[in-house]
């Protein structure tokens, strides 16, 4: 960060996250990474501002969104100078499938383009975040893990994993047999497709991550750390809810852990003020970086 904008920053009050507890991040083996989608609305406000203070929040890693030929609407040199402004890595971005919505930046649509830019600004992670209700069909589960095969296939060639992000509907049955969720994984290459579980929607479905890493050791680099209220199961601030993350990370050699991300959809604060207790809970926690 530039003097600068450190100095425009703490006049604006951006700087509050900074001071509490950033020392610890520094000296910590693991980076604190987050999904962006967690900030969207400062983002489409500002985005250099928006990830200035991440950066001062101990932030050092990211997990994309929206990648449409364009990062949030800057070119890939003006998204690398933002990068590089503020000190910050792109570990991971989302895509969607491509099947019904097929924009630029889907897995069926310039998807070596996408592969080329993700590449360029040292991504290491290309996941398919989400099917649309209307995607959810029988005969597209059934294609579906052909397609993560096929896309996997180009983006090994690249040096990048491709991996799938569930939400809870995968934890259904989508043929009155079989779970969407073990389909994916049974009918996927191992090494071509891993998995970015989301803890708070597979808490949610009422599964259990740890019987997964049982069944599918190492495929799980990538997860979503966020908690889950009681009674109501809305999104919760990490350490304000139900999950038992501990239980979970103790697990992560077994699962094959690389990276997580912080990640809150929404939330009944301020975002960055859930972010900051969320941040705060997990600097008081070692077993998030065993």
């Amino acid at each position: 960060m530039h003097r600068r904008d450190f100095i425009q920053l703490s006049s604006l009050g951006f700087l509050g996250l900074y001071s509490c507890g950033i020392t610890n991040f520094k000296n910590r083996k693991k980076t604190l990474g987050i999904q962006l989608y967690t900030v969207r609305d400062a983002i489409s406000e500002d985005l250099e501002k928006t990830l200035e203070r991440l950066a001062g929040s101990g932030f050092t890693t990211l997990e994309i969104y929206g990648y449409n030929g364009t990062f949030f609407g800057k070119t890939k040199n003006e998204f690398q100078a933002i990068l590089k402004n503020t000190g910050l890595k792109v570990v991971s971005s989302h895509h969607t499938s491509g099947i019904l919505h097929s924009e630029k930046g889907t897995l069926l649509n310039s998807w070596e383009q996408s592969v080329e830019d993700l590449q360029a600004i040292g991504a290491k992670y290309m996941v398919c975040s989400y099917l649309f209700p209307e995607e959810r069909t029988v005969n597209n589960y059934r294609k579906l893990p052909e397609l993560l095969n096929r896309s996997g296939e180009i983006t090994k060639q690249a040096g990048i994993q491709m991996a799938y992000h569930n939400h809870d509907f995968e934890f259904e049955k989508f043929d009155d047999r079989q779970v969407v969720y073990d389909y994916i994984l049974d009918s996927s290459s191992p090494e071509l497709v891993k998995m970015e579980l989301d803890l708070y929607w597979i808490s949610k479905a009422g599964f259990d991550p740890l019987a997964y890493f049982e069944k599918y050791p190492k495929r799980f680099p990538l997860w979503h750390v966020k908690d889950m209220k009681a009674g109501s199961k809305d999104f919760a601030e990490i350490g304000k809810g139900t999950i038992n993350f501990k239980r979970i990370f103790e697990a992560g050699g077994k699962a094959g852990l690389d990276y997580w991300f912080l990640e809150q959809d929404s939330s009944d604060k301020d975002i960055f003020e859930s972010i900051k207790i969320s941040r705060d809970y997990i600097t008081e926690n070692s077993f998030f970086y065993k």
